[in-house]
């Protein structure tokens, strides 16, 4: 079947088999399009990865911020997991503390234990590293597509400053 002679019957025939697919191969199915992208890791396990853009979300909730923004800090973790093992270890055993602190599985935890278990491990190496990324440069807040959620307008440096780029659009300092 070519492309220029498909029809729409034949389209969603087509697409209902890659999704069922999807579903059936176990891999993760987002069906929201706001939160549509498929993670990719080299070095962690899904669980592990799950369990680091839960932890994620937790740490910094941004109703603003989608998963898919929040996944990338986890995709940079995974990254540097694959070439530092110590760093692999430490997220593994971190998430398998955050498992048995929940005595089950962290991600089907109340909010209340999972809030309750990450202040548990505040000190942590894990914790820190963590947190670390989310504030650092693959953490979702030095993404443009999150600036301008948040109603950064960017770096202004290149433009000549706020002087003439934001800098008078706060309403609520008092005019003089």
């Amino acid at each position: 079947m070519s492309v220029k002679g498909i029809n729409r019957r034949q389209f969603l025939h087509a697409s209902g088999l890659v999704v069922a697919s999807a579903a059936v191969s176990g891999g993760t199915l987002w069906l929201r399009p706001s939160i549509a992208w498929a993670m990719s890791f080299h070095t962690l396990d899904e669980h592990t990865a799950k369990t680091l853009l839960k932890m994620s979300r937790h740490l910094y909730p941004s109703p603003s911020i989608d998963d898919d923004q929040y996944a990338r800090t986890v995709e940079g973790l995974d990254a540097k997991a694959k070439s530092d093992r110590a760093l692999a270890k430490l997220l593994q055993d971190g998430v398998a503390s955050l498992d048995a602190s929940a005595q089950g599985k962290w991600l089907d935890a109340s909010d209340e234990v999972s809030l309750q278990t990450l202040k548990g491990m505040e000190a942590t190496p894990f914790f820190q590293t963590v947190r670390g990324s989310l504030v650092g440069a693959d953490g979702p807040y030095n993404l443009p597509a999150v600036w301008k959620k948040l109603g950064y307008q960017g770096s202004s440096w290149q433009f000549g400053g706020y002087l003439n780029r934001g800098f008078g659009d706060i309403a609520w300092l008092p005019k003089e």
